[in-house]
């Protein structure tokens, strides 16, 4: 049994012995007032025949054997005690004690019944005797005249007690029966009235516990149905929000993970509730960073300033944040408050510019680099076409200004050739054709190809191809030409920075899925700060040495952009003082 049945069955046992109380006790009442009615009018009329069979019998003490039988007979006539009161409350006969005995008996003029009938009424009175120690029921009558004599009659009450007491035991009987048909009848209707709220307790809970799909489906159209059906509605319309919720979350999620911008949202107490995939790849940030601050989470002095910022006023803030941890990177944020929440908080977007600025530098280096090396031969022909011009110089000299001016105008055109094929290169004008290249035979010919500028600074050459490499081995997937002008870049730049005397060496190899190139020297080498930035254009380890003998600055930058769109890798790996050696791999034909 549920606690409401018990309640219910409790409520109504109460009720139903509350009822049975009242009424046992209202009809008690009633039967002992009209019991007490009937005796007192009985007693009324008995008196009247005492008082008549009494005649002029004086209440005197000298008579009382006389009346003391007047008062035996009245009362076995009247079946009542007879009690004869003289003037003053003295008791002069009592059908219950015997005229010796009298003397013995106190003055009844205190008693309520006597001394109303003195003052000449009539009233009744219930107490227990102390004559004969039970309790009795009095009416005392007056005498006509003027004697003050009063005649008492008492009736035992023992029998209107019993007949009391028996209708106590029947109702008893009946409440003890109605209480139990109450508590059974409180179990029945309480499980009939409890079991729709069962059902109806049993779908909150699961509605609560997230299972939206149950109902309580009631066909009842009374109260109870009309709340099961709010409860089957209020289902639906949560499985319809939960539904669209969901769609929303699940649209924002996907929006988040393609964001390429990090994103964080913090809430009022300071404490992260979002950072999307993005935000945790730029600052190596673990899955579980909700809850954390942002201090603790990327610790930067300088992006909780600009958080709080962003949380105290109503513009939004934005600025470039330079972080060292985890690598060094430039970030733009751009934070505002959630004022329109009542959680309060911050939306912060972080936008990783590292490479812009990167890209930004370099044009600018470009473009300085650029102008630099332009205006270099630029100047230098200006100078001596001048000369020419302006002074009248002998064959000799004039014919040394001519080379002079020749050597600077193909430097120049070198210059710009080479700029031109770079920019070609960068912007994917050019298109690379993918072919099986044989690149052991592209070594070759490019080795033969500039022999002559290799025994010219008298440097020995030599073509090593690796172990196990047939025939079709070190054949790779490349544009010829695009190839031929890596070799060629890279054999010049051997040269010009390898002594004369030194030792070249190119090899073909096999590294996996890839051929290898390896442009070896026992040149001057490469600082170890320098290899980062050798492939950038016009960046030059020695400027002068690179000038002198007619670099662009601009070679290694086409080798990395050209085997970079063959989908291959370039490096550098120097010691100074100990040469270079320069590796391109490339895709392996299949």
């Amino acid at each position: 049994m549920s606690r409401i049945q018990l309640k219910l069955a409790a409520a109504l046992a109460g009720l139903a012995s509350a009822v049975t109380l009242a009424g046992g006790y209202l009809a008690e009442s009633g039967l002992r007032a009209r019991q007490i009615e009937q005796i007192e009018q009985s007693l009324d009329e008995r008196s009247r025949l005492v008082i008549e069979s009494l005649g002029d019998l004086p209440f005197e003490p000298e008579r009382a054997e006389a009346l003391y039988e007047r008062a035996a007979g009245a009362a076995h006539a009247a079946n009542a005690r007879v009690t004869f009161i003289a003037r003053g409350g003295r008791v002069v006969a009592d059908s219950g004690v015997a005229p010796a005995d009298l003397a013995r008996v106190e003055n009844h003029a205190d008693r309520p019944e006597v001394r109303a009938a003195l003052e000449g009424r009539v009233e009744s009175s219930t107490r227990l005797s102390q004559t004969v120690g039970r309790p009795m029921l009095y009416r005392a009558l007056p005498l006509p005249g003027e004697s003050g004599a009063v005649v008492r009659l008492a009736v035992d009450l023992s029998q209107v007690d019993a007949a009391v007491a028996g209708l106590r035991r029947e109702l008893l009987i009946a409440g003890a029966i109605g209480l139990a048909a109450a508590a059974a009848l409180a179990f029945v209707l309480s499980g009939l009235l409890l079991r729709p709220l069962d059902v109806m307790r049993r779908t909150l809970a699961s509605l609560a516990d997230g299972k939206l799909d149950q109902r309580v489906r009631s066909t009842s159209r009374d109260e109870l149905g009309q709340i099961a059906d709010a409860i089957d509605h209020m289902g639906e319309q949560l499985e319809l929000r939960l539904a669209e919720l969901v769609r929303e979350k699940e649209q924002l999620q996907a929006v988040l993970r393609g964001m390429v911008e990090g994103v964080l949202v913090i809430d009022g107490h300071g404490r992260i509730t979002l950072a999307n995939r993005r935000l945790r790849e730029l600052f190596d940030l673990p899955e579980d960073v909700e809850g954390t601050s942002p201090l603790e989470a990327i610790r930067h002095a300088e992006l909780e300033s600009l958080l709080l910022d962003a949380a105290a006023g109503d513009a939004p803030v934005l600025r470039e944040l330079d972080f060292s941890s985890p690598r060094p990177r430039t970030v733009r944020v751009h934070a505002a408050s959630l004022e329109d929440t009542r959680a309060g908080g911050v939306v912060a977007v972080f936008q990783d510019v590292t490479e812009v600025r990167r890209l930004e530098a370099a044009r600018r280096d470009f473009v300085a680099n650029a102008s630099h090396e332009l205006r270099t031969p630029l100047t230098a022909i200006q100078g001596f076409a001048e000369t020419l011009v302006s002074r009248d110089l002998p064959a000799a000299e004039r014919k040394r200004y001519l080379g002079i001016l020749y050597q600077h105008s193909e430097r120049l055109g070198q210059l710009i050739e080479n700029l031109l094929e770079l920019s070609h290169v960068e912007s994917g004008r050019r298109e690379l054709e993918r072919v099986d290249v044989d690149l052991r035979s592209e070594a070759d010919r490019a080795l033969e190809r500039m022999r002559p500028r290799f025994e010219e600074r008298s440097i020995r050459t030599r073509l090593v191809t690796g172990p196990g490499a047939g025939e079709s081995a070190l054949t790779a997937r490349a544009d010829p030409r695009a190839v031929d002008q890596v070799l060629e870049n890279l054999l010049d730049n051997a040269i010009k920075y390898t002594e004369p005397g030194g030792n070249v060496e190119l090899r073909v190899s096999l590294d996996g899925d890839r051929v290898r190139i390896d442009v070896a020297d026992d040149g001057i080498g490469i600082p170890r700060e320098d290899c980062a930035r050798i492939f950038e254009r016009f960046y030059r380890v020695d400027k002068a040495r690179s000038r002198a003998l007619g670099g662009t600055g601009l070679g290694l930058a086409i080798v990395r952009h050209l085997v970079e769109s063959m989908g291959g890798e370039v490096s550098v790996k120097s010691t100074p003082g100990a040469g270079s050696v320069f590796s391109v791999s490339l895709p392996r034909s299949p």
